[in-house]
């Protein structure tokens, strides 16, 4: 009896520590590829109406500390970005977050969300976000220029 509850609790053992191991590769490969190149916007839709045009022609480049640069013709805001695990209990990485902010007032303010991430590749991410008030979907997605 004692060696079965042994070999239960390295299997439990195993798995969690899988687990942790596997987010924080994740974590890392997004971090990666986020801060390789510079990025476009190419669906941006806000409680099913697409804002895709609000953004057109701006590269977005994603710094190592966490600046994030938008930057269209002479143009360039400035933001901050992360990812981060939003339960700490559980290291899937559908529980990911995709963490923007731009202090500004116009369209830039609309992306300041702790984004889900539905897919990511070293040239494109898709993101969503359901609103805590309406339960609307809105959706983001950025593409290597």
């Amino acid at each position: 009896m004692k060696s079965i509850l042994f070999y239960l609790c390295l299997i439990i053992i195993t798995f969690s520590s899988c687990s942790k191991d596997d987010d924080a590769k994740s974590t890392t490969q997004i971090n990666s590829n986020v801060k390789s190149g510079t990025w476009r916007i190419t669906r941006y839709i806000d409680s099913q109406v697409d804002e895709t045009s609000n953004f057109a022609g701006y590269n977005f480049t994603f710094q190592s500390n966490g600046i994030v640069y938008a930057t269209k013709g002479g143009v360039t805001y400035t933001g901050s970005w992360s990812i981060t695990d939003s339960n700490s209990n559980d290291d899937s990485q559908d529980d990911l977050d995709f963490n923007l902010y731009f202090d500004l007032t116009n369209d830039f303010e609309d992306l300041n969300d702790d984004w889900d991430f539905i897919s990511q590749s070293a040239n494109k991410i898709e993101l969503l976000d359901v609103s805590g008030g309406s339960g609307e979907t809105d959706y983001l997605t950025f593409e290597k220029n």
